[in-house]
């Protein structure tokens, strides 16, 4: 597995925060996008999308392909990021410490 530098991201207005999720599991596991399971079984994607038109949003956090990705807003920007543990193919797991997974 690759070795990942990057936990968090901050999205801008024009970006969408369900591919900023995407991009980020997918580079945190070293994985094409396309190959990733649907976010949709996770969570809503356009629900997800709406969140920084959203008055009053603070944070939100959901589980998915084994991480906890949490959503906040943080001044007048939303950042996502990877939290937790990743569950590997063979049940082995590997808490994310500085960025990344460790056995």
């Amino acid at each position: 597995m690759k070795s990942f530098e990057q936990t968090a991201v901050s999205v801008s207005a024009d970006d969408k925060l369900s591919m900023a999720v995407i991009d980020l599991v997918a580079r945190a596991t070293d994985t094409d996008p396309l190959e990733l399971d649907p976010l949709y079984d996770a969570i809503d994607p356009d629900l997800l999308d709406s969140l920084p038109d959203s008055d009053g949003f603070s944070s939100l956090e959901f589980s998915y392909h084994g991480y906890t990705i949490s959503v906040a807003a943080v001044d007048d920007e939303i950042t996502v990021a990877l939290e937790g543990r990743r569950i590997s193919a063979d049940d082995s797991s590997g808490d994310l410490i500085g960025g990344e997974p460790s056995t």
